[in-house]
């Protein structure tokens, strides 16, 4: 099983290499229940962690779009 639930991912590429992981775990149909329930809520983490980090992303390359330029924090 992928990354315990309580750590966060350290970056978005690893967020989604995790995230691909677990859902081939999950589609394997080899685990009990309480882990299937563990895995579908560090997915559903996993899948939060990524689209914040794509919004992020997508709100400064409209900033650049308008011509202006500030700077990204990430999330």
């Amino acid at each position: 099983m992928p990354q315990d639930a309580s750590n966060p991912p350290a970056s978005y590429e690893a967020a989604l290499q995790e995230l691909e992981q677990l859902v081939q775990v999950i589609e394997s149909g080899q685990l009990p229940l309480e882990q299937l329930l563990s895995g579908y809520q560090r997915g559903a983490e996993l899948l939060a962690f990524c689209r914040g980090k794509l919004d992020a992303v997508e709100n400064q390359i409209r900033v650049l779009d308008e011509g202006t330029l500030k700077p990204w924090t990430p999330q």
